[in-house]
C-alpha cells in the first residue's frame, strides 16, 4: 500500500480577512502557523517519513512546509523538494484582493457563487496592464507570459495539475517514495477530484481544511483504497 499525503497551507492573512487570494503571495497567520506545527506534529506522531516534497510557489504553501518539515525533525537537505507553478492556488483574476462579503453585497451572492464554485466559468480576468497580474511577478520573469493566467476556474486548474501529476508525482509514488503534497485549497480538490472520479457538480461542495493532512492510501495501480484526516479537521 502506497500513502500519500496531501496538506493545504495553514489559514493565510486573507484567509483570516475573508478575501480572494489566488496567486497573491501572503504570509500565515499566527493560527496558521500552529496549524502546520500541528500537521507536522500527527505526521511525526503517526510516524510518517518523507521522502519528496511537491509544493507550489506560493510562501504560504512554502511556510506550511517549512514549518511541518520541523516538526517531524526533517532536514530539508536530505529530501528532494519540488517548485512548481501548476500546484498554485486557482488564479482568482479581478477578484484577487477583494473581499468575499463585499463583493457579494455588490454582485449578489449568486453571482460570487457562481465565480467561487463553478467547474468551468472563471471570475472576471485582470487586464493585461494591472499591476497584479502575474506577468508582473519576480517569481514569473522567465514564464513565457501568454502561460500566465489572468483568471481559472477549477477546470483551469484540473488541466494544470494533471500534466504535472502524471510527469512528477506519479513517477515518485510508483518507485516507493513517501510524498507530501503542499499546495492549496483548489489545487489539491483538483487533484481529489481526478483521485475519487468525482463529477463536475460534485465537486463544487468539496472543502479541504487549512492545516490538516490528508491522507490517501493507495493501490499499486496508485487508485484510491481509502483517504482520512488527521486531527481534528
Amino acid at each position: 500500500m502506497i500513502k500519500l499525503v496531501l496538506l493545504r497551507h495553514g489559514q493565510s492573512q486573507w484567509n483570516l480577512e475573508n478575501k480572494f487570494t489566488g496567486w497573491t503571495d501572503v504570509e500565515l497567520t499566527k493560527q496558521g502557523i500552529s496549524e502546520a506545527k500541528e500537521s507536522g506534529r500527527l505526521l511525526r506522531e503517526k510516524r510518517f517519513t518523507i521522502d519528496t516534497v511537491h509544493t507550489s510557489l506560493l510562501t504560504r504553501a512554502n511556510h506550511t512546509m517549512k514549518i511541518c518539515l520541523e516538526e517531524m525533525g526533517i532536514l530539508e537537505e536530505n529530501i528532494s523538494i519540488r517548485y512548481d507553478w501548476r500546484l498554485n492556488e486557482r488564479h482568482y483574476g479581478a477578484l484577487q484582493g477583494l473581499n468575499k462579503a463585499e463583493t457579494a453585497k455588490k454582485y449578489g451572492d449568486e453571482q460570487v457563487h457562481i465565480w467561487r464554485r463553478s467547474y468551468s466559468i472563471r471570475p472576471p480576468e485582470l487586464d493585461y496592464k494591472d499591476k497584479r497580474h502575474p506577468r508582473f511577478d519576480e517569481k514569473y520573469k522567465n514564464f513565457n507570459e501568454s502561460a500566465l493566467p489572468s483568471a481559472e476556474c477549477l477546470e483551469d486548474t484540473v488541466n494544470r495539475f494533471l500534466p504535472y501529476w502524471e510527469e512528477f508525482i506519479k513517477p515518485d509514488l510508483k518507485s516507493k517514495k513517501n510524498v507530501i503534497i503542499v499546495a492549496h485549497g483548489n489545487s489539491l480538490r483538483a487533484l481529489v477530484k481526478y483521485l475519487d472520479n468525482i463529477s463536475d457538480a460534485d465537486i463544487l461542495n468539496l472543502n479541504i481544511p487549512t492545516g490538516s493532512p490528508l491522507i490517501y492510501e493507495l493501490d499499486q495501480n496508485l487508485k484510491p483504497i481509502q483517504n482520512y484526516y488527521l486531527g481534528d479537521k
